[in-house]
């Protein structure tokens, strides 16, 4: 086979597109992967990686302003943004370093530029590569997987500068901290970065157009978590819009109505976190079969498009927007390519979202209300973390685990949590509804005390009345 010819190509480097090549390699196929920035993608350079390491910065600060509650006192507590900044992107470039090394581990082929479809060749598909606008080569392939991913979606009246009124990638690398922090979308983005600066020092707003803060949570974690902002001294307007926001010399001015009053915001910096839409363009899809809805490439459950020979996988076919969802499904196409027996498709209701904000949210399955939609009749479990010895010690009292069970045959049908390192416990409920579990194995397991994990089993006891320690 020539240098030049693969079994599967892969058009992104994210964690769809190089876990999908690194399981071709394993199978056996020739894989390559064409990448035009960074390794690892928005998730591991400007996503779920550096955020969190922002993240970890502001909840030790946190910590710091609250050391007499475990019996230390500090003065002068200060922090370098330069500083916290570095340590996020010093672990994001260690980590798509990483991923290259795990490419070449692998004998995955790595080709720096944009790619681009460009028709086939006899049975082969013809991929275009260029870098910098000039021809980096022509490849060919079986099999292509689309795996460009997303980026922040923009509305009208409301572009970002990426100064004063940014994205999540400028909110990324701020120079400085601002005072005032206005943050429109309250979705995972937008309530991870109002959570950092708030534990960062800045007083923070943010404007939600639906009637609750997460809408995609269940209505119940919503609450709770409106609840806890709102006493950190967060000022969170639900229902709300944003007339107009424009730029100014100090730094941002908005205009909002809430219940029908109309007030002005003026803040140093505004973040934009209304959503995502795919990387469609320049992909080469005129004049396929590759059909685009809002933004996203449609497939079935194979991730197979309408094009023959030609995938998509990952942020690029629409939510859950999720890297460990893109992953599955990097592996699940290669898998299905090769022709591996006993593959089930992706089942997105199996699939954890968590949000890393304080307190932290994690949730699998459906909420109460899909539950009640589909007709189950139910019964709901509930625990606090008040109840919890651990969550006592650690000085994390306030959070709660909710368990939804079909009150006829025992299916597990959802799980959902607010509270300190949640983000950890998700995926034991996660290997339980995978595994079917009812009701009655998650009772006969035995939980290690004293852990948090503990609530996850009261609360299952609590569905069915039988809680000991609440």
């Amino acid at each position: 086979m020539a240098d030049t010819q693969f079994d599967v190509i892969v058009v992104g480097g994210g964690p769809g597109g190089y876990v999908a090549a690194i399981r071709a390699a394993q199978l056996g196929m020739k894989a390559a992967v064409v990448e035009r920035e960074h390794l690892g993608g928005i998730c591991l350079n400007w996503g779920c990686i550096p955020t969190k390491a922002l993240l970890r910065s502001s909840e030790i600060g946190h910590i710091l302003h609250n050391l007499d509650a475990y019996g230390f006192s500090a003065k002068d507590i200060s922090f370098d943004l330069k500083k916290v900044v570095k340590r996020s992107r010093d672990v994001a470039k260690q980590l798509s370093s990483g991923v290259g090394h795990l490419l070449k581990k692998n004998k995955v082929t790595v080709i720096d530029g944009q790619g681009k479809l460009a028709g086939t060749d006899g049975k082969l598909r013809k991929l275009e590569v260029t870098k910098d606008g000039k021809s980096a080569g022509t490849y060919t392939a079986k099999h292509v997987i689309l795996a460009t991913g997303a980026r922040a979606r923009t509305l009208p009246g409301m572009e970002p500068n990426g100064k004063t009124i940014v994205t999540y990638k400028e909110a990324m690398v701020p120079e400085t901290m601002p005072k005032k922090l206005l943050v429109i979308g309250s979705g995972a983005i937008g309530m991870e970065f109002a959570s950092f600066h708030h534990d960062m020092g800045a007083e923070v707003t943010v404007v939600e157009v639906v009637d609750r803060i997460l809408p995609a949570e269940d209505a119940e974690i919503s609450a709770f978590a409106l609840k806890q902002f709102t006493k950190q001294g967060m000022k969170i307007h639900t229902g709300a819009k944003v007339h107009k926001l424009e730029a100014t010399a100090k730094g941002a001015k908005a205009e909002i109505e809430v219940k029908g009053k109309k007030e002005t915001l003026e803040v140093d910096r505004v973040i934009l976190a209304v959503g995502i839409v795919g990387n469609v363009e320049d992909i080469g899809l005129d004049g396929t079969k590759v059909k685009v809805e809002k933004t996203h490439v449609v497939t079935n459950e194979w991730m197979e498009t309408g094009e023959p020979g030609v995938y998509a996988i990952g942020d690029l076919t629409g939510p859950p927007w999720l890297a460990h969802k893109a992953s599955h499904e990097g592996v699940l196409c290669v898998e299905k390519i090769a022709g591996v027996k006993g593959l089930h498709p992706l089942n997105t209701n199996l699939v954890p979202g968590c949000t890393y904000c304080r307190p932290q949210i994690a949730s699998v399955g459906m909420t109460e209300a899909q539950a009640k939609e589909k007709g189950h009749e139910l019964k709901v479990g509930k625990f606090p973390f008040i109840g919890n010895g651990k969550a006592i010690a650690l000085g994390e009292p306030e959070g709660m685990v909710k368990t939804i069970f079909d009150a006829k045959t025992g299916e597990f049908l959802g799980a959902h949590m607010i509270g300190a390192e949640v983000t950890e416990l998700i995926q034991g409920y996660g290997v339980a509804m995978t595994l079917e579990t009812t009701e009655a194995e998650l009772m006969h397991t035995i939980f290690p005390h004293p852990t948090l994990s503990e609530m996850m089993h009261e609360s299952v006891l609590d569905a069915y009345g039988r809680a000991i320690h609440f």
